[in-house]
């Protein structure tokens, strides 16, 4: 019989192999959508329409699949999940309009919610102490969306765009089949309970929730939105060829997933709220910089007119890029140690309705992107946005938890 801790870690290798294939196909229109969208004659509104959709539905199951885990556990809601994704991954090299990709694109979107199941069944497998690790390395199957850029491009160059469903259906198949076969239950991490959805669902009126779901969406997704919009960015902004430009957006995709480990040790080691603040200002810093345009200036001088150009070249794009998604990576951890040390009980509940929100930030901000350049003509408004959605994190952090290291102070 095997022991508990190779149970723990079965579990833990298991459940991140089969997040990493699942984020892998939520983020299959990063690429996917630039060949589809040459195809239907999209404008830029709807291109962020089509990248977005996958990930609204996996937002707006992730409460529902949460509730089923901490019921059910994780090990058969992920295994259905993964299964369920199959046949409509496979069905979408044989859509031809709009309509038909959007639809489907919300039957594949079900992947994303797979955060939800796995990150209360991977956690109730670790202690309290070791919880934020075993989250962050989880949730480094966040690399999946880097996978899917270096993977895509290069079928595309083969068979074309239609032979990547194909592969994606018969890899998750096997995935799925691989998670049943390594992974384990146990019955003692099931919570007994008749809540209602409803009642679930009534954790957004607690501060400290919205206060996560809010941090959520910047980081996660933020990430979600920029994985989607990089590759196109860079065709457009650069010049590149859709191989060159998807190895380049999975610089920012791959330590955005891959180091959430290091977030999650970061958050076990000096607290949740250190850490959270300082990938706040990182993010800020980096988004004032990413947010300035390409501009061409012309100075009336005594020798005659002067031309000067500022903005960042790609090399330099991509170093500060990067440093997002070293940051962005850090807070996604860190935000839900918050979690596991203040809902111990109610993790899958409270995970569902931090991911929902994050998820929504990865739905909306994708077709604010394409809204606000088909408006403004800046393709770095993107980054303008983020910058923003920073600011309103920090102040909102800021006057948050002043009250308590007050209180923290006078008690010492």
């Amino acid at each position: 019989m095997a022991s508990h801790t190779y149970k723990q870690y079965a579990v833990l290798v298991s459940s991140t192999l089969a997040f990493t294939v699942c984020f892998m196909i939520w983020m299959m229109f990063a690429v996917l959508g630039i060949p589809i969208k040459q195809q239907l004659g999209l404008n830029e509104t709807e291109f962020g329409i089509l990248a977005a959709t996958p990930v609204l539905s996996g937002a707006l199951i992730r409460v529902p699949l949460g509730i089923y885990t901490d019921r059910y556990g994780g090990r058969i809601v992920l295994f259905l999940l993964m299964l369920s994704c199959v046949l409509p991954i496979y069905a979408l090299q044989f859509a031809t309009r709009f309509w038909h990709f959007l639809l489907i694109g919300l039957c594949i979107g079900m992947a994303g919610g797979s955060f939800s199941v796995g990150t209360p069944y991977v956690a109730r497998w670790f202690r309290k102490e070791q919880q934020g690790m075993a989250m962050g390395v989880f949730g480094a199957g966040n690399a999946g969306s880097s996978l899917t850029k270096l993977v895509a491009p290069g079928i595309i160059a083969v068979a074309g765009w239609q032979m990547v469903p194909t592969v994606y259906a018969a890899v998750m198949l096997v995935t799925a089949l691989l998670f049943w076969a390594f992974s384990y239950q146990d019955a003692k991490h099931l919570v007994s309970s008749k809540t209602s959805f409803a009642q679930q669902l009534a954790l957004m009126k607690d501060p400290a929730v919205l206060r996560y779901c809010q941090y959520y969406s910047v980081v996660f997704g933020g990430y979600v939105a920029l994985a989607l919009w990089m590759t196109k960015y860079y065709v457009g902004e650069y010049g590149f060829d859709i191989k060159h430009a998807a190895f380049l957006a999975a610089c920012f995709s791959l330590p955005g997933g891959v180091l959430r480990a290091v977030g999650g040790w970061l958050s076990d080691k000096y607290g949740a709220y250190k850490v959270t603040w300082g990938v706040m200002w990182a993010c800020w810093v980096a988004f004032f910089i990413l947010s300035y345009p390409q501009t061409s200036l012309q100075i009336t001088t005594l020798k005659g007119p002067l031309s000067l150009h500022m903005g960042l070249n790609a090399p330099l794009f991509t170093v500060v890029l990067f440093a997002v998604g070293v940051a962005m990576a850090i807070g996604k951890a860190s935000v839900f140690k918050f979690i596991a040390d203040e809902y111990p009980d109610n993790i899958g509940a409270v995970s569902g309705v931090v991911g929902l929100a994050g998820g929504l930030g990865g739905f909306l901000l994708p077709i604010m992107f394409g809204m606000l350049l088909d408006l403004t003509g800046v393709r770095s408004s993107a980054f303008m946005l983020l910058y923003g959605a920073v600011c309103v994190s920090l102040v909102w952090m800021h006057f948050s938890f002043r009250p308590l290291s007050r209180a923290a102070a006078g008690k010492h």
